[in-house]
């Protein structure tokens, strides 16, 4: 299951961040730097981190297990430069090589990134705990999908999604779609559907165990839906039939909440 860029569940540091990094089980990532490592400290012992024989500037690292809790990974290396990463599971990297060996400022580009990506994270964490409760939902194979609340802060909205399982079978998740498409048509238009693509996942897993039930915040850029059109949350199965559609009507997506935010004053 390919997902947007991720959230990571975890506040800021004091050390400069370099760069968000997800990592997998199944695949390496490669770090290259501009001067041979001294020294590489691991957050977590879930990330594996080797230099490949007779090669002192690259870094190799993997996840030892799945959906291993969000944690740093620290690189010093002998000029004293300092690189400190936010490392994050995703079973599917978006990349497999990072190159850091440019005369370019390190971070630089990315700082930027990385303080949106926190903010981001905060407020699905928010949204996530926020007591307010709405219930949109269908249930079919004793599988249950529903949106338990809806929140809008400044540019995103923020839906919370829970899947309850209550069959004897786990429930991998292929695929979640958000799109819009028009209410009734007739047989001689053609319905035309307008995808929402997320920005951002929080705390999504990738199956749901048996007897098992997971939420989770599904970020999405700010927008309205047309007079006459509704909002659809589809969820398929990987590898299985039990496929389930939300529908959301128009003036239901539109009763999305302010979510309370705190200033920093």
């Amino acid at each position: 299951m390919t997902l947007p860029w991720p959230i990571l569940a975890q506040s800021g540091t004091a050390l400069p961040i370099t760069r968000l990094i997800d990592i997998s089980e199944q695949q390496t990532t490669s770090l290259l730097f501009p001067y041979p490592i001294v020294s590489v400290d691991r957050g977590s012992q879930d990330i594996l981190a080797q230099k490949p024989k007779g090669i002192e500037n690259v870094l190799q690292i993997k996840a030892a297990q799945e959906q291993f809790m969000q944690s740093n990974l620290t690189v010093v290396t002998t000029d004293g430069k300092l690189y400190n990463f936010q490392i994050c599971y995703n079973a599917e990297p978006g990349s497999l090589a990072y190159d850091f060996s440019s005369n370019e400022k390190p971070g630089s580009a990315t700082l930027e990134e990385h303080e949106k990506a926190d903010r981001i994270n905060a407020l699905a964490s928010a949204a996530y705990h926020d007591r307010s409760r709405i219930i949109i939902k269908e249930s079919d194979y004793d599988i249950t999908f529903s949106i338990t609340g809806m929140f809008v802060v400044d540019d995103y909205f923020f839906y919370r999604i829970t899947i309850a399982n209550e069959s004897n079978i786990s429930y991998d998740i292929d695929q979640l779609r958000f799109f819009v498409k028009d209410q009734k048509r007739s047989k001689r238009t053609a319905s035309q559907e307008v995808d929402i693509t997320p920005l951002a996942y929080w705390q999504l897993p990738e199956k749901i165990p048996a007897r098992g039930v997971k939420t989770f915040i599904a970020v999405l850029p700010k927008f309205t839906i047309p007079d006459k059109k509704n909002l659809y949350l589809q969820l398929t199965e990987k590898s299985g039939g039990r496929h389930l559609q939300i529908k959301v009507r128009n003036s239901k997506a539109d009763e999305v909440q302010p979510l309370p935010t705190f200033s920093n004053n």
